[in-house]
């Protein structure tokens, strides 16, 4: 039987960054915050951790940083994908080795893959790999997308036991989690999707929205596997109007200047992405005000 690796919210942490590298002092209070509020997982290295631009020291150093300041109080998952698939082996193995108690496995981008190379590429990173697999879908910036069939043969891989789906396609979801028939944890990609995905029996989200509001997103998937799901639906249309904001220009822009807004980072971001823009911002800033947040 596979052990799920946490039920409710992990927050896909952004990266605080200045014109020297990572702020870790930075990232250390980011860290703490997010564990004292009550997340139960946290996520390193992602997408939203703008990790495409990390170099590879910064990659390895951040998730040996983040592991060491949780100190096993919550699950630390490090992302670990490439369209490299040595390199992601590497990482994978890097990332056993200090101590994360999972891996997150991104769909290789811009050379993409056919899903017969995904199933080779998925099995190939799991079986070197001595910590579970999650593997992460999300076609609108990988270019690919895995297919349910696709899951479905991977589902037997004693590594392989979740994802972390951005599809946003309900059907192809709701297909998923038929084929894989219990064998892989469903959590939701999209923080407008937690709820929904949830109904459907996803253990959770790998959250954006939790970089701002942790105890409140940790609440909604609380009462939802409490059983409370009126509760759990009122958070998630609340909420609704920052989700929207957060993701008004590409992830992180948003989300970075609402945490430095914060005050756990400089609101800096690695070329090609540059800083939200002031109309945007203000209103996204005027919404968390609105929910207590600032």
């Amino acid at each position: 039987m596979k052990k799920t690796i946490f039920e409710g919210i992990a927050t896909a942490l952004v990266t605080p960054l200045n014109e020297n590298g990572i702020d870790y002092e930075g990232f250390g209070r980011l860290v703490d915050w997010q564990v004292e509020s009550g997340i139960n997982a946290l996520v390193v290295c992602g997408t939203t951790g703008e990790a495409s631009t990390l170099t590879d020291d910064e990659h390895r150093d951040a998730i040996k940083f983040v592991v060491d300041r949780v100190k096993g109080r919550v699950p630390v998952i490090a992302g670990t994908g490439s369209n490299d698939l040595a390199y992601a082996i590497d990482l994978t193995a890097h990332a056993c080795e200090v101590g994360a108690d999972a891996v997150l496995v991104v769909t290789p981008y811009y050379n993409k893959a056919t899903q017969k190379g995904l199933i080779q590429m998925y099995t190939a990173i799991a079986d070197a790999s001595t910590k579970p697999v999650i593997l992460y879908n999300v076609p609108s910036r990988t270019g690919v997308n895995i297919e349910p069939s696709t899951y479905q043969a991977l589902a037997d891989h004693p590594n392989i036991v979740a994802i972390k789906e951005a599809n946003g396609n309900f059907s192809k979801i709701l297909e998923t989690i038929a084929l894989v028939d219990g064998k892989l944890d469903i959590y939701s990609g999209n923080d407008d999707q937690i709820v929904p995905i949830m109904a459907l029996g996803g253990k959770g989200c790998i959250s954006v929205l939790s970089n701002v509001a942790p105890k409140e997103t940790v609440e909604m998937a609380k009462a939802y596997l409490d059983g409370n799901v009126k509760r759990a639906a009122e958070l998630q249309v609340r909420f609704h109007d920052l989700i929207s904001a957060l993701f008004s220009e590409v992830n992180p822009i948003p989300v970075k200047a609402a945490v430095s807004a914060l005050g756990y980072c400089d609101n800096y971001l690695r070329m090609p992405l540059t800083t939200m823009d002031e109309a945007k911002e203000a209103k996204m800033l005027e919404i968390m005000r609105k929910e207590g947040l600032l």
